[in-house]
């Protein structure tokens, strides 16, 4: 069996380099510009993207929605203090949930939101410890979220959220991540605007982000690591303006890892997208061949991740940590609310 090791996909990044909060105007960001063939970098804002974009290409984006997942309530029978975190719908109003602190959340425990607006019953206990969880409410379950959930931030964001919806890109539309795709919080209505009327074609994909994405790579050999799955839908006309733009030779640039793995997913050996919807598993690591993207717009990812081991397989290991560590000596902001980086 082939091995990678995860220790070559490590970098120390000093902690207070991990942005905490949103900028105000979110194309302010920096932007590290990537040659993935040279390995050579500039040093510009986002907003400058403009400049790396030509009429022609294909700009592709996901537009899940970040559902406010995070849900904190009390044992109906103790009143002991328990969180819920919604991962999955499975059916109707029955939700894969990551519970804590779980061992006190026996199948038949009742679990009560917001003085009774929610209640959660646990139904069974699934792989990896998770809990299915009933829920019942009366009114439409979407709102009751809204008001009482807090949106999913990762882990390593300490500071409280002031504004929901500094968690959600401008273009979100279909409910369903536990995390936002990052890459896209760069972008503006105006600067979207200002990308389609340059003749640059928008393709909107779905991939509703699991908190595996946050997952670090456990095992020493990258090849053993099991990828969480996520669900995704392709619709027929975006498809079409995807496999149009490579028919025409212009480039396809994912909007973050998601957008890539959606369309690299749904991309059969021909180099044409499909239309459709599915589950994926994909893991791209060095070594993969992509068959549609040809650029990618991303931010800064964490050490030992799948998600650097995804940026590694577009430009290469060694020009990857070699701009981290520039990126690192210029103070760049990483990860969720950081600074982002076009690799083309």
């Amino acid at each position: 069996m082939e091995t990678m090791n995860v220790k070559d996909f490590d970098f120390d990044l000093p902690q207070e380099l991990i942005a905490q909060d949103p900028l105000e105007d979110r194309s302010a960001s920096r932007l590290l510009v990537l040659d993935k063939n040279t390995g050579e970098m500039e040093h510009r804002h986002f907003r400058d993207i403009t400049e790396y974009l030509r009429p022609g290409d294909c700009l592709v984006i996901n537009n899940t929605k970040v559902i406010p997942a995070r849900l904190f309530g009390v044992k109906e029978d103790t009143q002991a203090k328990i969180e819920v975190l919604l991962l999955k719908r499975r059916e109707n109003d029955i939700w894969e949930t990551l519970v804590k602190p779980g061992k006190k959340c026996k199948p038949g425990t009742v679990i009560v939101f917001g003085e009774g607006l929610l209640k959660g019953t646990v139904i069974d206990v699934v792989e990896e410890g998770n809990r299915l969880i009933q829920f019942s409410y009366e009114g439409i379950f979407e709102e009751i979220l809204d008001q009482l959930g807090q949106m999913p931030l990762p882990p390593y964001i300490t500071h409280q959220l002031k504004d929901k919806n500094r968690y959600q890109t401008v273009y979100a539309e279909h409910d369903g991540s536990a995390a936002a795709p990052t890459a896209g919080l760069h972008f503006t209505k105006e600067l979207l605007a200002q990308i389609e009327a340059m003749g640059v074609k928008i393709a909107h994909v779905t991939l509703h982000v699991g908190l595996g994405t946050f997952r670090p790579v456990k095992v020493e050999n990258v090849l053993e690591h099991h990828m969480h799955s996520e669900f995704y839908v392709v619709e027929e006309s975006e498809a079409k303006k995807i496999n149009d733009t490579k028919a025409a030779g212009g480039r396809v640039i994912c909007v973050g890892t998601t957008s890539c793995r959606t369309i690299e997913s749904a991309t059969g050996e021909d180099g044409i997208l499909k239309a459709g919807s599915g589950w994926t598993e994909i893991f791209i690591y060095p070594g993969y061949k992509f068959k549609i993207l040809d650029c990618l717009i991303t931010n800064f990812h964490l050490p030992e991740s799948t998600l650097v081991m995804l940026v590694s397989a577009l430009a290469g290991r060694e020009h990857i940590l070699n701009a981290y560590n520039e990126a690192i000596k210029e103070r760049y902001r990483f990860f969720s609310f950081g600074d982002a980086m076009f690799i083309e």
